[in-house]
């Protein structure tokens, strides 16, 4: 780490392996059981998603993941009363809302702060009365940021999945992928443009979010190709990284993954 820049924290989000189980419904592979490699390899914290779905990680899991996690948890989950309610009980060192939809692949955008103020702050007071820390995940734009520190969160994690797409978008290599299809309909010129764009807005968001207060994380598509410039923004000192982690897992081993990507988060 260079002299003078703030540190970068690496959360793995373990839900993928999660998900490999569910493929065949059986107890293998167990997510707990990366909780010592991810910590030994370097990990500042886990972070998991229990969806109101539960289509990878499920209530035990989360259980067992947080009573015996020897880093922080970050617990993602929605607005749902009955998930805030199971939140409450299982007591993670920190809660991120997000929006949860049952037909997407995985989270598409940020919270609607302005739209769902009054069920966001419901959640977020009952959730403060288990003195959960709170964190919002939401697009980068100032009024999102604004609006989460009305809500008082003491996070914002920024979405940063339109930057990921475009930078796919620009450097796919893959001539059959649908980013490459997708990027046939831009010029390189236009593809550049745009993902400066996206890059500026996670910048400008997490400067502003820093004004005013707020701990500022960023997450969702963040991969090793794309991670660097992300880490570039002093005002992030939190990211949190799942799918790419667990896929390289497969090839090289989880710790190894874990190593690579964490080398990439000094700044």
């Amino acid at each position: 780490m260079l002299a003078g820049k703030p540190k970068i924290d690496l959360g793995v989000n373990i839900d993928h392996i999660a998900v490999l189980r569910e493929a065949r419904k059986i107890n293998d592979p167990d997510p707990i059981m990366a909780l010592g490699i991810c910590t030994q390899a370097g990990a500042d914290q886990i972070t998991i998603h229990l969806r109101e779905d539960r289509r990878h990680i499920h209530d035990n899991d989360a259980y067992r993941i947080i009573a015996s996690s020897p880093i922080p948890v970050n617990l993602e989950c929605s607005i749902d009363s009955e998930i805030i309610s199971i939140v409450c009980s299982l007591k993670p060192h920190r809660a991120t809302l997000v929006p949860e939809k049952r037909a997407e692949v995985t989270t598409e955008g940020g919270l609607d702060v302005s739209g769902s103020y009054q069920e966001i702050l419901n959640s977020i007071n009952i959730l403060k009365e288990s003195e959960i820390e709170i964190s919002l995940f939401i697009d980068p734009t100032a009024q999102a940021v604004e609006m989460s520190k009305k809500l008082g969160a003491q996070w914002v994690e920024l979405h940063t999945g339109t930057y990921a797409n475009l930078y796919a978008m620009r450097h796919s290599a893959l001539p059959h992928s649908h980013h490459a299809i997708e990027s046939l309909r831009l010029s390189p010129h236009e593809l550049d443009a745009r993902l400066l764009e996206a890059y500026e807005a996670i910048r400008n968001a997490a400067e502003h979010a820093q004004r005013l207060g707020l701990k500022v994380a960023a997450g969702h598509g963040l991969n090793y190709q794309n991670v660097t410039q992300i880490t570039s923004i002093d005002a992030i000192t939190e990211l949190n990284i799942g799918q790419s982690i667990i896929a390289r897992s497969v090839f090289t081993g989880l710790s190894r993954a874990v190593l690579d990507m964490k080398e990439l988060c000094k700044r």
